[in-house]
């Protein structure tokens, strides 16, 4: 029975965080993306994220997208400094011509710096992904 169940993979959809400068604080921050690389817009994403370690725990945040165009991005969430030490998952599920997809972004503890920051699809910035 378990072979009956199809599990769409999920491609061309990432979750990346971009250091962009804050106009108001006059800061340079992190902030996580969901990026669509796909040539279909994705309706009714839901993002739930949180970070973790053997100590810490953040809450969860949750986000809603009534759609994401093909070949866009939109901000997810600012990612405050404290949080980088910490291991971020982002639980993102969308629908995709009538399909449920579902896939899991982790960053490694510490693994977003402006060392690890590289291109990434869609944006015209440098980011780093999620795995």
């Amino acid at each position: 029975m378990r072979k009956d169940i199809d599990i769409p993979k999920s491609d061309g959809v990432y979750v990346a965080a971009v250091k962009e400068f804050n106009e108001t604080h006059r800061t340079n921050d992190w902030n996580a993306y969901i990026i669509n690389d796909l040539n279909e817009p994705l309706e009714l994403v839901l993002v739930v994220s949180n970070g973790y370690n053997d100590q810490k725990v953040t809450s969860q945040m949750r986000h809603k997208l009534q759609l994401l165009p093909a070949k866009g991005y939109a901000k997810i969430e600012f990612i405050e400094d404290s949080v980088l030490e910490l291991t971020n998952e982002f639980a993102v599920t969308y629908f995709l011509g009538g399909t449920l997809f579902e896939k899991k972004f982790v960053f490694e503890a510490s693994s977003i710096s402006d060392e690890t920051a590289g291109p990434i699809p869609v944006m015209p910035k440098e980011g780093v992904l999620a795995s």
